[in-house]
């Protein structure tokens, strides 16, 4: 497939094509580095085909959408660097695979010292093609509170290049044709692998890595290695709790508690779940080696990279996620504590009922403005002229996301439009945060009273980040514009 932006006379690779093969060299290794990883895709497998087999209704719904064909291929990860050119090279790394930065991430106030955005595919085209994603983090060295350890850490981070100079070249080709060929995208899938591949033996010597951790795991695992090794992949499943049933019954460590909203009959948002950090043998470099040219290592642990699972929801409005901010915040509340394995039970109690509060079926999501909705035509309406005639008559402005919600609310009434769930592309900052702290084992709750600045992580990112709820209002848009051409030709 040509890349409609670049030159007709050349024979470029489609960037969501680089994605989908990237995605799925991602998987591999990572299933090879992690095996555990491995049997967590196969229970996600086991329990999707059992609820498609099940639930005619959900199946039906993911045909609607299009989202059965890439539910098998669905992943996204999670990586973490530590300076601001890391992280502008990064961005233009994944600009080749046509993924841009979506939304911004505090995790400060949740006592995780990083800042973050997520990169994947701006469209409904290119996410069924690939939704491959990638939640990104820049570790906050200014929260570093010992100076003496923050110098040590940016010093440490400036000897350090994680990108091969092979995919460095290959980037600035692509910005300067526009496109690469099908040798040179295979090629860059390859050196760009490298940046992500774990290595077992660091850069650091033993004693500074205790001093990182002691600081924060989190800072440990980005300083104290060689580049931003994956630290987890994330199939998609359609029944969380079948899946965290199903971890605890074939003896994988699951976390004691599901993050994000409870189980519902209409999924909202983003549930998420892991298998517990692995312990792994490391090699931390023996300092003052006398022998300069033979390098010598002493052994060591480090927890980091786990499996985690998500089940994915409808994506809510500015309305819809003010209501989920409140009650989320209700339920935690009235916990009084931080959700954790000795009251993961009288949490979810808790949560199933504060969130009797939001409405739970879609119809009423639609007509309180609540969730983003694609709109189809029903199978009446493609053979009803009258219908077409009032789908057009109602559609009739220039800006369609201006149109009064009880004016689409009677077209469905009326049998002329369908109503399908968008599916929420984006991630949670207090989930994200639940997955990152229950998976690096730290004694006692960082707190950190600095938030971050959206404006400080764009210059160092070098581009400005998409609002994610202007990209579904498109969605929405595009699909009753969808409905209307195809009614007037």
């Amino acid at each position: 497939m040509k890349n409609s932006s670049v030159s007709p006379d050349k024979d470029f690779i489609c960037s969501d094509d680089i994605r989908h093969h990237f995605s799925m060299a991602m998987s591999a290794m990572y299933q090879d580095e992690v095996p555990l990883y491995g049997d967590l895709v196969d229970l996600v497998s086991d329990v999707n085909a059992e609820v498609l087999t099940s639930h005619p209704d959900i199946k039906s719904q993911l045909l609607h959408t299009g989202e059965i064909e890439r539910l098998s291929m669905e992943r996204h990860g999670a990586i973490r660097v530590g300076t601001a050119a890391e992280l502008s090279m990064m961005r233009r790394l994944f600009a080749v695979m046509g993924m841009h930065p979506v939304g911004y991430y505090d995790l400060a106030p949740a006592g995780v010292p990083v800042h973050s955005t997520a990169f994947r595919a701006l469209d409904s085209h290119s996410l069924h093609k690939s939704p491959f994603r990638v939640f990104t983090s820049l570790l906050r060295l200014d929260l570093i509170a010992d100076e003496n350890l923050q110098q040590e850490a940016t010093a440490t981070l400036a000897q350090r290049q994680i990108f091969t100079t092979g995919v460095i070249e290959l980037i600035e080709i692509f910005e300067a044709q526009g496109g690469l060929t099908a040798a040179q995208a295979e090629q860059f899938v390859q050196e760009a692998l490298e940046t992500f591949r774990w290595h077992d033996k660091t850069p650091v010597a033993k004693a500074l890595y205790q001093r990182l951790l002691n600081q924060h795991p989190l800072v440990a695992d980005v300083v104290g290695f060689k580049g931003p090794h994956i630290n987890h992949l994330t199939p998609r499943t359609l029944d969380i709790d079948a899946v965290q049933q199903g971890m605890q019954a074939r003896g994988i460590p699951s976390k004691a508690i599901i993050e994000g909203p409870p189980r519902r009959a209409c999924p909202i948002l983003l549930r998420q779940t892991s298998f517990k950090a692995l312990q792994e043998a490391v090699g931390f470099k023996v300092a003052n080696n006398a022998d300069a040219s033979h390098e010598e290592y002493e052994q060591g642990h480090h927890t980091a990279r786990f499996g985690e699972i998500e089940q994915r929801g409808v994506a809510l409005t500015q309305k819809g996620r003010a209501l989920y901010d409140e009650l989320l915040a209700e339920a935690r509340r009235q916990l009084g504590v931080t959700p954790n394995e000795d009251n993961a039970a009288q949490y979810n109690q808790i949560l199933t009922k504060v969130f009797t509060a939001f409405p739970d079926d879609y119809q009423t999501l639609h007509d309180e403005g609540l969730a983003y909705f694609y709109y189809q035509l029903t199978d009446s309406t493609l053979d009803s002229e009258d219908g077409q005639a009032l789908l057009a008559a109602t559609l009739s402005t220039d800006d369609l996301n201006k149109l009064p919600n009880a004016k689409l609310t009677a077209l469905i009434n009326d049998e002329v439009l369908r109503i399908e769930p968008i599916v929420y592309e984006d991630f949670l900052p207090v989930s994200a945060a639940g997955i990152f702290q229950s998976n690096l084992q730290e004694a006692q709750p960082s707190q950190y009273d600095d938030y971050s600045s959206q404006q400080e992580f764009e210059r160092d990112l070098g581009a400005a980040i998409y609002d994610e709820m202007a990209l579904y209002e498109a969605m929405q848009a595009q699909s009753l514009e969808q409905c209307l051409f195809s009614v007037s030709v």
